[in-house]
């Protein structure tokens, strides 16, 4: 996976250096919540980590692959992809040692790249063990994504989780299936494991040489994507006691 420093350093708000104005980052989790809470219902993979990848890999949407192919993951072509492609100077060398660009995965709209995490992550065999995981554990997706290498920053799995814990982007892996929105009463109460419960490894990815989605188990259909109005965050964050 890309060197996230190298991109996030063109960035208006100071790369690594600076954050964005917390509107702007409360309008970034907004935006893109239900689609994270969608894709977790449809791949297991937790909201909470998708979001924080989103946020750290894109610099809160504002790096340049984000900008101007929708990129925000920073996954890479390999060479099973067929889709729109776009060239930055990353962390790939040639024979000689010279650094050279590195084919990125482009897109129509954020939308496809969100989509397209799930799908990485699915069918590809380095990222296998990590369903092992309920959703409800972020921690151990986070360190199972640096472990299986999914980027380059030896902090990536700490920075993952500042990111969940100081925005409480965990409460998004209690979403319930019918509404992208609700959260359990106790954000840190079990739930029973149930086919409904967003909490449980759904399904492992497919055999190594198969880039289909995994096939799932019942699952209801995963909630309209759609626009988190503001109010909503705020006042869940208050209720919880955070800031």
């Amino acid at each position: 996976m890309r060197n996230v420093a190298l991109l996030l350093a063109l960035l208006p708000f100071g790369g690594l250096q600076a954050d964005p104005p917390e509107d702007f980052r409360l309008q970034y989790i907004e935006r893109y919540a239900p689609l994270a809470v969608a894709e977790m219902q449809r791949s297991g993979i937790p909201a909470s980590i998708t979001l924080a990848q989103g946020i750290l890999e894109s610099g809160w949407g504002q790096s340049q692959l984000a900008l101007q192919s929708n990129n925000h993951f920073g996954i890479k072509c390999k060479e099973y992809w067929e889709g729109p492609t776009v060239y930055w100077e990353d962390d790939d060398f040639d024979a000689q040692g010279r650094k050279i660009k590195s084919c990125f995965r482009a897109y129509a709209d954020p939308v496809e790249s969100y989509r397209d995490h799930s799908e990485f992550l699915m069918n590809n065999p380095r990222y296998a063990e990590l369903f092992q995981y309920p959703v409800t554990d972020y921690r151990s997706w986070a360190f199972g994504l640096k472990r299986c290498g999914y980027a380059t920053l030896t902090d990536y799995a700490e920075r993952l989780i500042a990111l969940i814990e100081e925005h409480q982007l965990y409460l998004y892996d209690r979403a319930t299936p019918l509404d992208a929105f609700a959260v359990a009463e106790d954000p840190f109460e079990e739930s029973a494991p149930s086919e409904t419960v967003p909490g449980q490894a759904l399904s492992r990815p497919p055999l190594p040489g198969s880039h289909l989605p995994a096939p799932q188990t019942a699952l209801p259909v995963a909630p309209e994507v759609r626009a988190l109005p503001p109010a909503f965050l705020h006042s869940r964050m208050k209720w919880l006691g955070g800031d």
